[in-house]
């Protein structure tokens, strides 16, 4: 079933509506269903939830294969689905487009076709290797190197808090080739095979809800030249182009956990009954549900307007998805914490949704740049105008 909002608003097309309600349908029969067992094994269920979405052909609409440009839209609308039900089914579709969009983006056309075809299909997981120890919001701290050798580049560095460490057939990425005039670091992008020698998952970190992720040593790792994405010094643009692609679907994942928050406060304020009667007849938990439902929508309309307009062809919209980004991560946790007040004591036993809901949303306010990095991208560029 379509959710109002998805019905009302102008900025989807039927096709895209269609596969909202399809996607919903999907997660709450199927994906619900292996997600988030408390004690399974984290690897086993990620396996699980990644061969669901392949099956359900999901991924060709995370990786831009085949030449076709990515839809945002739809993006977006299937990550607020699947966060609904599943932050790490939300993850297992999200990281196939974080992987490949630098390929999809200036790969040599051989390579593009190897790795795209598999990842749209399911036959590749793909990771993104960015972050170091100490190199997060700070790209130009990055301190791994690529040296060319010949026909070869040698990696030399490590990389930390990588999504699907340990899980990913390939990793996009990115090192130090040189040094520009200025003193930055000259950084270049790269496809690295999992199998290729050298290259060791060192550490596997246990997180605050449970998320694949872990640490990574290249040591002596040879990478042919063909596989360098785009050209030497291309990586920053590379790296500042995915992340303006995907940040504003991770305000709609924040949404859907948002959207999952109330509808489980909505459920349980209208069934339970304090000082004799429903806790919805309470007028502070009215004030409560106004104002969860208000942020919900604000959020989903930022998110929207983004993933509207880089659809409609604007080349960049940092401003507005940082505005997504920023708006609907902070707003889905204070939902989610409202949501876990209204249900007082039960919404804090481990294993109940606005519990997990709690855990999951927390790491939306950090990754791919934290709110604070969000404020300062959205008042650099209203200087700028």
């Amino acid at each position: 079933m379509i959710d109002n909002f998805i019905e009302e608003m102008p900025f989807f097309t039927n096709e895209q509506r269609n596969l909202a309600a399809r996607v919903a349908d999907f997660a709450v029969h199927q994906v619900e269903a292996r997600s988030d067992e408390e004690g399974a094994d984290l690897d086993g269920q990620f396996r699980a939830l990644f061969s669901l979405l392949a099956d359900a052909g999901l991924f060709r609409y995370a990786v831009a294969s085949g030449g076709t440009k990515l839809d945002v839209r739809s993006l977006c609308l299937i990550r607020e689905a699947l966060s609904y039900s599943s932050s790490l089914a939300d993850l297992a579709f999200v990281m196939q487009g974080l992987g490949t969009y630098a390929i999809s983006r200036a790969a040599t056309e051989h390579v593009r076709e190897f790795w795209l075809e598999r990842a749209a299909t399911g036959r590749a997981i793909a990771a993104f290797a960015l972050t170091e120890p100490e190199a997060g919001s700070d790209v130009a701290a990055i301190k791994t190197t690529a040296r060319r050798d010949g026909d070869w580049y040698v990696i030399e560095g490590s990389k930390r808090f990588i999504s699907n460490a340990g899980l990913a057939d390939f990793y996009t990425l990115f090192a130090r080739t040189g040094e520009r005039e200025d003193g930055r670091p000259l950084l270049s992008a790269f496809v690295v095979s999992a199998r290729m020698k050298g290259c060791t998952v060192t550490k596997r970190t246990e997180m605050i809800a449970p998320h694949p992720v872990g640490e990574i040593e290249f040591r002596g790792c040879r990478v042919p030249a063909e596989d360098r994405i785009g050209e030497e010094g291309d990586g920053f643009r590379l790296a500042m182009q995915t992340m303006d692609a995907f940040r504003a679907s991770v305000g709609a994942a924040a949404c859907g956990m948002a959207r999952r928050a109330l509808d489980e406060a909505l459920k349980y304020a209208t069934s339970r009954k304090q000082f004799g009667k429903l806790l919805a007849e309470h007028q502070l938990i009215q004030e409560k549900l106004a104002d969860m439902a208000t942020e919900l929508d604000a959020a989903r309309l930022l998110v929207y307007r983004a993933a509207y307009l880089k659809d409609a062809g604007l080349e960049r919209v940092t401003r507005e998805a940082s505005e997504a980004k920023l708006f609907a991560t902070e707003a889905a946790s204070r939902i989610i914490d409202q949501a876990l007040q209204i249900h007082g004591g039960a919404g804090l036993v481990r294993g109940h949704i606005v519990e997990r809901l709690y855990r999951d949303i927390r790491a939306l306010r950090i990754y791919e740049g934290t709110s604070e990095i969000q404020k300062l991208i959205i008042a650099g560029q209203l200087l700028k105008e």
